[in-house]
């Protein structure tokens, strides 16, 4: 019997929301476990994330992924392209999400850089 070891790794991004207390608890609101929209957490395993999380400082988004070898931000921004559930979805986090410093037009999600590992 052959064990398959799946090769992972950790991608992290940022994202800003609307300096707006009332919107913020509505985001959040958006992102509980019972409100979450099915159809995304389909979308997003769909594309090699193995795993998510999402944390909140202030108005500051922090995003941790851990994906397979199938995962490839270029493959997941085709994916979600072509899905009108997750255009919907985008759609409505517009209203939440603002680029953070440094984003080009249409970028709310920016790839940090990893400086430190504890090892």
């Amino acid at each position: 019997m052959r064990i398959k070891f799946m090769v992972s790794k950790k991608i992290c991004y940022a994202c800003d929301l609307v300096d707006n207390p009332e919107l913020i608890e509505l985001y959040k609101r958006y992102h509980s476990k019972d409100s979450a929209w099915p159809e995304i957490t389909k979308s997003i395993k769909d594309s090699g994330v193995i795993d998510m999380e999402i944390y909140l400082f202030s108005n500051r988004l922090f995003m941790i992924m851990e994906v397979d070898e199938s995962y490839t931000p270029e493959r997941k921004q085709m994916m979600d392209a072509a899905n009108p559930k997750v255009q919907e979805w985008e759609e409505l986090m517009w209203k939440f999400q603002q680029a953070p410093p440094g984003a080009k037009d249409g970028e709310k999600w920016l790839q940090m850089e990893q400086i430190y590992k504890l090892e």
